[in-house]
């Protein structure tokens, strides 16, 4: 195996860019690393002009990790041997178009590592490719099918396609089969039979399924093709796959789609926001690898100048003339707008947008302050105790005249049995880090003892001067009525657009104006919060208010609701003029 070290592709570059490497700034726009830029340009490809929307880090982030360019060639070459079934290419060997090369196989099947048994396997399990229709999509994944079945190396591979219903199982094996029978050089090596293909060198075979159960029967999963995952409308199929593949050294699940048109909190809109959290750092996990080719919410679709920067294979596939007359309906039919939109430029149209920006609120971190420099400070809660099975969260708002702004506290609770189910949300960083460092605590359990939480909020009302803590008027639970007989300053916020809009208005005002150098609303860089603020979704009324929206929201935003309750809180210290906030009382 011949591999390139990060060190060694460094050499490289100080010496003259021996191989004629792009700039870093260059590889930076096209979103490319050094070693995959290397492979290209020693292998006599041509470098991409646009790079995909999103992209998230490749195997070089993993300590130890190698660039195999054996490997790469391997998948490359045995591509080749397939012919294309359709069009004008029918015939011709399926040699992978650059882009394909740069984004898709050399990051996937380059980067290498060694597991436990001292042999160097696959960085990546995990695949998620999303790009607009005609883009090659079938073919690719038809090549990763077969290069998986009989050429991966891997004895008894079962390799499947998942669709989502038995009629669509049809159409997503046709093409494969397709590839499989057209190739001279595979003749002796596949067998096609109904609803299988076989090859019998290694005794794998790949085949398509449509049902949880079906994949459950006797799975040992190698790879997986799930194309189209915006029309599976359940996870469970989906999720069979990914836990059918334990006992592989190294499969590959790839998830190869378009856009959907936005719908929160189905199994496509839990795979994208994943990749796009990774993209942007919220997490880490390198057994994930995803790009999504689409164009930014803000360009416009219509614009011929923009159809490259969302289609990569343009204008071969799709073509010019394809493209400009799905236009033209687009532009006389706002339905077909919106099918141009996501179908041809990647953009989901009923996608929300961000309200707090992650870059801001991560510039708002600030100096390390701790709570004994907070101790004697006056401040005001929120509390948002949300479900007794998930999160429960506690924000504090300290004022800083002097400095401008607020220091900002906040705490988490989940039930210790929780801490799994979250761990899947949160790429392990549930039990990996927020606990270990303290950002969240467990308690015993399946659902949250809420005396944990009486416990905190009385030993913080002795640390600072609480002036008040705003809830949830409908959580005004045993819990409340505990902290009231303890003389606690509890007052019930209104969850609605008249009493969250000012909130949460203030809070966006406050994450925009700050910088590094004097952030406004200092957070401390709380990763649990990060990980919500991300999640945001506002609902908005027709005069423009907006409140936290956790049905259309990405995941959980409990702190961000007891962060606007305590903004709510310190807003409004003269409630006398205040319809929609009440003070709580003992019944």
């Amino acid at each position: 195996m011949t591999t390139v070290t990060r060190s060694e592709e460094d050499t490289a570059q100080d010496t003259g860019e021996a191989f004629g490497l792009p700039s870093p700034a260059k590889l930076r726009r096209l979103k490319l690393s050094r070693e995959v830029a290397w492979y290209m340009v020693t292998r006599g490809y041509e470098l991409p002009k646009h790079p995909p929307l999103i992209k998230t880090a490749e195997g070089s982030q993993v300590p130890g990790a190698v660039f195999d360019p054996d490997a790469v060639d391997k998948v490359l070459r045995s591509f080749s041997f397939l012919r294309h079934t359709q069009g004008a290419l029918a015939g011709q060997p399926l040699n992978p178009d650059p882009w394909q090369i740069a984004y898709i196989i050399a990051p996937v099947f380059g980067w290498v590592q060694l597991n436990s048994a001292g042999d160097y396997v696959r960085v990546v399990s995990t695949l998620y490719v999303d790009v607009p229709r005609k883009n090659g999509k079938s073919t690719i994944a038809g090549g990763l099918a077969l290069y998986l079945t009989g050429a991966d190396g891997e004895q008894g591979a079962q390799v499947v396609a998942a669709a989502s219903t038995k009629d669509q199982a049809g159409f997503v094996f046709a093409p494969v089969k397709g590839l499989a029978e057209s190739a001279p050089a595979l003749k002796g090596r596949f067998r096609s039979l109904t609803g299988k293909i076989i090859h019998p060198k290694s005794n794998s075979y790949f085949g398509v399924i449509s049902s949880a159960a079906d994949a459950q029967h006797g799975a040992n999963i190698h790879g997986a093709i799930i194309d189209e995952l915006h029309i599976h409308k359940t996870p469970d199929l989906v999720e069979t796959l990914e836990t059918g593949t334990g006992s592989r050294t190294q499969p590959l699940v790839c998830f190869i789609t378009t856009a959907d048109s936005g719908k929160p909190n189905t199994i496509y809109s839990r795979k994208r926001r994943y990749v796009e959290q990774l993209s942007k750092g919220v997490f880490k996990d390198p057994s994930w690898y995803g790009v999504v080719f689409a164009l930014p919410d803000t360009a416009d679709p219509l614009k011929p100048s923009n159809w490259a920067k969302a289609n990569p294979g343009y204008p071969i596939s799709p073509t010019h003339d394809a493209l400009e007359k799905a236009a033209r309906a687009a532009r006389n039919s706002p339905a077909e707008l919106a099918a141009f939109k996501r179908l041809h430029c990647g953009m989901r149209t009923r996608q929300t947008t961000a309200f707090l920006d992650l870059k801001a609120w991560d510039r708002n971190a600030g100096p390390k302050v701790t709570e004994t420099d907070l101790a004697g400070a006056p401040a005001f809660g929120g509390l948002d105790l949300g479900s007794v099975s998930d999160l429960t969260a506690l924000a504090w708002l300290f004022p800083d005249q002097e400095a401008g702004g607020y220091d900002l506290r906040f705490r988490f609770w989940t039930p210790e049995d929780n801490l799994d189910a979250l761990d899947k949300r949160t790429a392990g960083a549930a039990s990996k880090l927020w606990v270990p460092q303290g950002w969240l605590s467990l308690t015993p359990g399946n659902v949250t003892d809420y005396d944990f939480i009486k416990a905190q909020v009385l030993e913080d009302c002795e640390t600072f001067d609480v002036q008040s803590i705003g809830i949830d008027r409908w959580n005004a639970t045993q819990l409340s009525n505990d902290l009231l007989a303890e003389d606690v300053e509890l007052v019930k916020v209104g969850q609605g657009y008249i009493t969250m809009s000012p909130a949460m208005k203030e809070l966006q005002r406050l994450v925009l104006k700050g910088t590094r150098k004097a952030p406004t609303l200092r957070h401390a860089g709380n990763p649990v919060a990060r990980w919500m603020v991300d999640n945001l979704a506002v609902a908005t009324d027709t005069a423009g208010n907006v409140k936290p929206d956790k049905a259309h929201s990405g995941d959980k935003i409990d702190g961000i609701s007891a962060l606007a309750n305590a903004m709510s809180e310190a807003l409004n210290t003269d409630r006398e003029n205040t319809s929609d906030v009440e003070e709580i009382s003992v019944a």
